[in-house]
C-alpha cells in the first residue's frame, strides 16, 4: 500500500487502479473510504487511477488535530501527494463531497492542475442553493417506480423539516439510477466506509468563502468536466448546470438515468464519456 507523509506529518494512503497517465480521485462521503470507488466503472482500463484515502479514511492514518479534517485544511493533503507523485501537473477527479476539496485545490494551486472531473459535485465551495422543490421535481421523474409512493413520503417529511431517521433512510432510493442489490450494497456500505466525526469536520464553520471561490473560478481557464446524473436527488442537475456556469470553459453532460453515483448506475456510459473527455 503506498503512503506519503502530508504537510503535517500524517501519513496518507492511496491505490493504484489500472495503467496510462495519472487521474488523480478524491472521494466524496464525504470522508468516505476510496474503496467505494472500486475502479470507476471501467475507467481504469483507460487511466491510472490514483485513489487518495483521505486524512482519517481508509489505510490513511487519523490526524493529531482533527480540526485539519476541514476541507480547506486539506487542499494542502492533495498538493502533497501531487509532490509524491512526482508531478508538474495533474489531471484531478472527484466526486460528490470531493468536488469542494477539488475546486479548492483548484483554485489555490490552478497552475498544477490539467484537467478536472466534478462528477455529482457538492455545491457547498461555490454557495449554489438546492431547494425542497428542486429535489421534489427530480423526485417526480421516478414516480412509476414500485417503491416511489413510500420514498416520496420520506421525501415529504425530510423537504418539510420534520423527517426522522427512518424518513431520511426511506428516501435512499432516490440517489440510484436503479434501485437494485448492487446499490442496497453500495448504500449499506456507506455507514461503515465513512468517518463520522471527520464528515461533520469536513464542512465546519470557515471550510468555505462562497464568494472568493466563485471569484477565482471565474479566473480558472482550466478545462473543467460537470457530470451530473438525471435522476440525482443530490446534486441535482440545476445545480450543477449553474456550477458549470462559474468556469470559463467548462463542459456539462448530464448522464441519463443516474442518479448519484454516475459510475454504479451505468459503468460504461460513465467510463466512456470521461474517458472521451479527458483525451
Amino acid at each position: 500500500m503506498p503512503k506519503f507523509s502530508s504537510y503535517d506529518g500524517t501519513e496518507l494512503a492511496y491505490h493504484l487502479r489500472g495503467a496510462g497517465a495519472p487521474l488523480v480521485c478524491l472521494p466524496g462521503g464525504p470522508m468516505r473510504d476510496s474503496v467505494y470507488f472500486g475502479d470507476l466503472g471501467g475507467l481504469s482500463a483507460y487511466r491510472r487511477l490514483v485513489l487518495l484515502d483521505l486524512r482519517g479514511t481508509g489505510e490513511s492514518a487519523v490526524p493529531e488535530d482533527v480540526g485539519t479534517y476541514r476541507c480547506d485544511r486539506q487542499v494542502d493533503d492533495v498538493e502533497a501527494l501531487r509532490v509524491h507523485l512526482g508531478l508538474e501537473r495533474m489531471d484531478v477527479l472527484s466526486h460528490s463531497g470531493g468536488g469542494n476539496l477539488a475546486v479548492l485545490y483548484a483554485t489555490r494551486y490552478p497552475e498544477r492542475v490539467g484537467r478536472l472531473v466534478l462528477v455529482a459535485p457538492s455545491v457547498l465551495a461555490v454557495g449554489i442553493a438546492v431547494t425542497g422543490e428542486d429535489r421534489q421535481e427530480v423526485a417526480r421523474l421516478r414516480k412509476d417506480e414500485p417503491w416511489y409512493p413510500e420514498a416520496s413520503a420520506a421525501l415529504e417529511a425530510v423537504v418539510s423539516g420534520s423527517g426522522t431517521e427512518d424518513d431520511w433512510e426511506g428516501i435512499a432510493p432516490f440517489f440510484y439510477g436503479r434501485w437494485d442489490g448492487a446499490a442496497r450494497e453500495y448504500h449499506a456500505n456507506d455507514e461503515t466506509q465513512r468517518n463520522q466525526e471527520a464528515s461533520v469536520a469536513y464542512v465546519a464553520d470557515g471550510a468555505f468563502d462562497p464568494e472568493a471561490t466563485r471569484a477565482a473560478l471565474a479566473r480558472y481557464t482550466a478545462p473543467v468536466l460537470l457530470l451530473a446524473g438525471e435522476v440525482d436527488l443530490n446534486s441535482v442537475p440545476r445545480a450543477v448546470r449553474e456550477f458549470a456556469g462559474l468556469f470559463p470553459n467548462a463542459d456539462l453532460v448530464v448522464q441519463a438515468g443516474a442518479g448519484h453515483s454516475p459510475f454504479l448506475d451505468d459503468p460504461e456510459r460513465f467510463a466512456t464519456t470521461v474517458a472521451g473527455w479527458l483525451k
